[in-house]
Order: C-alpha cells, then sequence, then structure tokens
C-alpha cells in the first residue's frame, strides 16, 4: 500500500514539474470566479422583489398573508392597496355610451350598410324587400326565431315605412319592445353574505368577469371573498389570486386538482367567520354536452347550499359573444342543470354578430346582467336595453 501511494505521489510531483505554474494560478483563479458568481446570483435572488403583477399571469406578491385552513390548501389575503382603488374606479356613463358605440361598431356598421343596401333605387317596402331584411337580421346572429317576431312586427307597420331612416327607426322601436320585456334581474337578499356561483364553458372569460366583478363590488365599499373552486385547470388560481389583489378582496384557493366542492365549503365557512359580504365562487369551464361534469356543478350547488341554506342567491352563466347561436344552447343546458340566474355576454367588441343580444333576452326567460365591452375593468357594466339599443343602429 505504501509503495502504491509512493509511485502516486511522484506521477503527481512529476504533472506538477511538467505543467506551468501560470496554468495552474489561471485554473484556480478561474474556479473562485465561478464560486463567487454563484454567490451573487443567489443572493441577488433573494433580494429580489419579484416581477410585478399583471393579470395575464404574474404571481401575487410572497409577501401576501397565507393562513392553512387545512394539511392540504392555503388562504390567501392580499390588501387592497391605494393606487388599485384608484385604478378601478369606474367610468363615467356619458363616457360609456361612447364606448358602447364604438365597441359595437362592427354589429352596427353592418346592420347600417345592410338597411341602406335594401332602399337602393328607391325600392318599395314589398315581400322581396322583407325576404332580405329577414336575411340581414338573421346575418347578424338575432336568431329565426327573434327574427321572425321582429319580422312580423315589422310587416304590419309597412305602410309607414319608405325609406331607410324610418325602417331603422322602426326596428329600434320593435327591437327595444323586445329586449325591454326581458326578466328583471332577481332582488338582493338582505341577509350576508351573498353568494354568486360563476359558470360557464372553457374559454368565455369566468376568471376575468369574476375579478371585474370583485374590483365593482370593492369600489362599492362591500367586502368580497372569491372561492377559487377550480381546481383542475393550472393557471386558474393564479389568475383569481392576481385579481383579489388588484381589486382588494380575499380569496379561499386548494391545491391543484383537490375537490371542488370543498373548496366552496370552505369559502362559504371562511365568509360567515369574517363578515363577508360578497362571496365569488368560480367553476371549472366544461363543455355543456358532458353529463359527468355537468353533475359536479349540482355537488357543488348543494354543497353550498348545505353550508348556507338558500345559497347560492345567484347563478351567473358567462357566455361568449362570438360564438353565436350557440350561447343559447349553451344557456339552456344550463339552466337545466342548475338553474341560471343571470348572464354575463363577455366579447361584445370582438363581433359582428352582437344581435345575439336581441336573441337572449328574446328567447330565454333568464335576465342578462352585464355585457363585456372590452379588457378593461370598467369595460363590464350592466346591461341597459335602451343605451344597447341606441348604440346599435
Amino acid at each position: 500500500m505504501q509503495e502504491s501511494l509512493e509511485r502516486f505521489w511522484a506521477t503527481f510531483n512529476r504533472l506538477l514539474a511538467a505543467v506551468p505554474r501560470e496554468v495552474w494560478w489561471g485554473v484556480l483563479v478561474l474556479i473562485l470566479a465561478i464560486v463567487l458568481t454563484k454567490i451573487i446570483q443567489r443572493l441577488a435572488t433573494r433580494k429580489s422583489p419579484g416581477p410585478p403583477l399583471t393579470p395575464e399571469g404574474a404571481a401575487p406578491e410572497s409577501s401576501a398573508e397565507h393562513r392553512p385552513l387545512s394539511a392540504d390548501r392555503d388562504e390567501a389575503q392580499p390588501a387592497a392597496a391605494p393606487e388599485a382603488a384608484a385604478e378601478i374606479q369606474p367610468a363615467a356613463p356619458t363616457g360609456f355610451l361612447a364606448r358602447l358605440k364604438e365597441r359595437l361598431g362592427k354589429t352596427r356598421r353592418s346592420l347600417a350598410a345592410g338597411l341602406e343596401g335594401l332602399f337602393s333605387g328607391q325600392r318599395r317596402i314589398d315581400a322581396e324587400l322583407l325576404d332580405e331584411l329577414e336575411e340581414l337580421l338573421i346575418t347578424a346572429d338575432i336568431g329565426v326565431q327573434t327574427t321572425t317576431a321582429l319580422m312580423g312586427r315589422i310587416s304590419e307597420r309597412k305602410a309607414e315605412i319608405t325609406d331607410a331612416e324610418q325602417l331603422k327607426n322602426a326596428l329600434k322601436e320593435e327591437i327595444l319592445a323586445l329586449v325591454g320585456t326581458a326578466a328583471p334581474p332577481p332582488a338582493r337578499d338582505v341577509a350576508k353574505p351573498h353568494v354568486i356561483m360563476v359558470v360557464g364553458v372553457n374559454g368565455v372569460g369566468k376568471t376575468t368577469t369574476i375579478g371585474k366583478l370583485a374590483a365593482r363590488y370593492t369600489v362599492a365599499g362591500e367586502k368580497v371573498l372569491i372561492g377559487a373552486a377550480d381546481t383542475f385547470r393550472a393557471a386558474a388560481g393564479e389568475q383569481l389570486a392576481i385579481w383579489a389583489q388588484r381589486s382588494g378582496a380575499d380569496i379561499v384557493r386548494h391545491r391543484e386538482n383537490a375537490d371542488p366542492a370543498a373548496v366552496a365549503f370552505d369559502t362559504i365557512e371562511a365568509a360567515l367567520a369574517r363578515g363577508t359580504d360578497v362571496v365569488l365562487v368560480d367553476t371549472a369551464g366544461r363543455l355543456h354536452t358532458k353529463v359527468n361534469l355537468m353533475a359536479e356543478l349540482k355537488k357543488i350547488q348543494r354543497t353550498i347550499d348545505r353550508k348556507l341554506p338558500g345559497a347560492p342567491q345567484e347563478v351567473l352563466l358567462v357566455l361568449d359573444a362570438t360564438t353565436g347561436q350557440n350561447a343559447l344552447t349553451q344557456a339552456r343546458l344550463f339552466q337545466e342543470t342548475v338553474g341560471i340566474t343571470g348572464i354575463a355576454l363577455t366579447k361584445l367588441d370582438g363581433t359582428a354578430k352582437g344581435g345575439i343580444v336581441i336573441s337572449i333576452c328574446n328567447s330565454l326567460q333568464i335576465p342578462l346582467k352585464y355585457i363585456g365591452i372590452g379588457e378593461k375593468i370598467e369595460d363590464l357594466q350592466d346591461f341597459d336595453p335602451e343605451k344597447f339599443v341606441a348604440a346599435l343602429f
């Protein structure tokens, strides 16, 4: 053994002698530089405040308070910053009407051009012209049933219509008559908390709608709690946490793939303990044709009612205006499953088929509560039939 060690050291000394001393010093300096770089990077990471909050997916600040509710979940309670309150102030009503006209521009231009084209060449109101008008209305996604009702009313008034402007005025009056007779939203209960369960298929904008509603309620001085019961989509909880941070709302979350009904139960439990005014319960987006997924909504609804009898007081269905008449099919199936009390129609600014609003109001006995005409918080507004019809023409 000793002889082997002596041979090793002899070989090592010959290598040291063969390599210039400057090379060994260079290797040593390189190793020290690498070690120092790693240490500096780690220190910089610990001191970094993290990326700024954005609604598209930035993580909430690590300084947010977290208190365990159970072994598999956390509860985040972000505090509202003064500048956040200024950011979510609602716009003035006059500004909203101007924005509404601008965002419904695709639908308005389509209808206006069609009506002007119908009367080119001093045409009279006859069967051919009424057929073309019917086609125009269906193209705007007003729907066959609603279009038939409108055409019946217009036909009765054709004697008094001689030009495009008179036809436009007649359409405005008849559309307002259809839209204005929609069922009013249910009155809000005095008892607290007021629980709103939000449902809809994937991609319609449920998370964004919940965030905007939370902002509206906090601006009105109410204490809001969000339940992140969409535990199947990886980014859902993080996005809701960011909206809660921005709006000053609290949020209850579980780990990913946890039982959504358990999240809903703990959300109501926390709301009762804190005296919360409004609870917004998110749910996983699901295809309305999948029976097993729709049954999960029933379970969440039963769980909420078991913890707080009579809740949820509202079931808000979020629909995407760009899906057209398919939105009516979604509404009917969700209505059969959980009993919809109101509708929020999003993305009206991105379609030339804004006539779906008329079809919803006429075909469904469900109040249209909110319309979304943009990405800003103030672009989610209460549905006003008169303002909508005024912006449509």
